[in-house]
């Protein structure tokens, strides 16, 4: 990101607010000037008072301009508190879907190794059984591939891997590819199966290298080292301790701690970064990423069964949509993350929206989708400069 042309204040213990200066014009979504530190800060105290999380960090930039980051509340309260800060890592949770799983399957479009149309089974054969022989890549990023959501936990032994990814390719759909939209897991697992057995790679290996190496995002990646666990959220707990640095996600962490669907942990920094590969043209061409047709070819919105519209591993509108931003285009796509992670981005204005809490702590009852939509909307975003509709 570019450096800030704005102003930094302080609000509080365990709060810092950077944003860019602004002047707010009739009809958008931008606040009042003068009370964006304030309305953010109460909205996001509100929530922790009312249970919704211990914590959340936001960080929010437009054309590589910082327009927000602040910092808010606890990454743990017990058994003893300890402030959130700005660089807290997150366990992202489904925000690994796309960040992780689904950039990875489009590198390997862009290396030539995969199409979206191929069958899976053309790269794992052993997942045609039981009539999935026709389904494609591209119908599991859409989830549309006739898989269910998740199968049972007791299909998983960490002690045997193999034996968990027998089961999976054993497992009947439930409908023809296409048919349905039914958000997957499963297809996602799935999904980086298939990167690993195309790359050679471990999925975790293989994002590293071909993803958060080449955008500078050295605080992402499966399986955090110790030094990225302590200043990590935490979440609730398991088998007595408190999951703080480890994934909460209980088929994720049969399977070792990295998995298609879910396993990820980030920073708001490192997911700025990776949003603005994404929206800024130039960056994109040619860029660490995709050259632009790849990346074009991602975000693409498409409809999908039952009136959704969904990109390549992202959400644009569906019943998944509660955290979308009010006030970003109807180009804008995102996703979130069942720890309360919610990552959207909009390549009409250039915008990255970061909001990452630990809302399960301590007692897995926290709600945030909603919250993080407002809080969007609260960010002194320029609209000025938004070009005109495509035809």
């Amino acid at each position: 990101m570019k450096k800030n042309r704005g102003r930094v204040c302080e609000a509080g213990v365990g709060v810092i607010v950077i944003l860019a200066m602004f002047v707010a014009s009739p009809g958008t979504c931008e606040p009042p000037a003068g009370e964006f530190d304030g309305r953010v800060e109460r909205s996001l105290r509100a929530a922790i008072g009312r249970g919704e999380m211990a914590g959340a960090v936001v960080m929010a930039t437009q054309a590589g301009e910082l327009r927000c980051s602040i910092a808010v509340g606890d990454a743990q309260t017990l058994p003893g508190r300890r402030p959130m800060r700005i660089d807290t890592v997150f366990d992202l949770a489904s925000l690994t879907k796309p960040v992780a799983t689904a950039t990875a399957v489009m590198r390997l479009v862009q290396q030539g190794k995969l199409k979206l149309e191929d069958p899976v089974s053309v790269h794992w054969p052993d997942f045609a059984l039981n009539g999935k022989q026709e389904i494609t890549i591209a119908d599991l990023l859409l989830h549309q591939g006739g898989l269910i959501a998740d199968n049972a936990l007791s299909d998983y032994d960490e002690n045997d891997p193999a034996s968990s990814w027998r089961r999976i390719a054993n497992l009947k759909p439930i409908a023809e590819p296409g048919e349905k939209f039914v958000y997957s897991d499963v297809g996602f697992l799935v999904l980086g199966r298939v990167v690993e057995r195309v790359s050679g790679q471990t999925l975790g290996r293989y994002c590293r290298d071909q993803i958060f190496a080449p955008l500078g995002m050295t605080e992402t990646g499966y399986r955090p080292a110790e030094m990225l666990r302590n200043r990590a959220a935490a979440s609730e707990k398991r088998d007595g301790k408190w999951l703080v640095g480890h994934v909460h996600d209980p088929r994720a962490a049969r399977l070792g701690g990295v998995a298609g669907h879910a396993g990820l942990f980030s920073t708001a920094a490192d997911l700025v970064r990776y949003g603005e590969a994404l929206v800024d043209r130039e960056l994109a061409t040619d860029g660490p990423l995709f050259r632009t047709a790849i990346r074009d070819r991602m975000i693409e919105p498409r409809e999908v069964a039952g009136g959704h519209r969904r990109a390549y591993g992202w959400d644009i509108h569906s019943s998944y949509s509660s955290n979308r931003p009010s006030c970003f285009s109807e180009r804008a796509f995102g996703h979130g993350g069942f720890t309360g992670t919610v990552l959207w981005i909009d390549p009409a204005d250039k915008r990255v929206f970061v909001f990452l809490s630990n809302r399960l702590h301590p007692d897995g009852s926290g709600s945030v989708n909603r919250l993080a939509s407002e809080i969007a909307d609260l960010i002194p975003w320029d609209t000025a400069s938004r070009p005109a509709a495509r035809p």
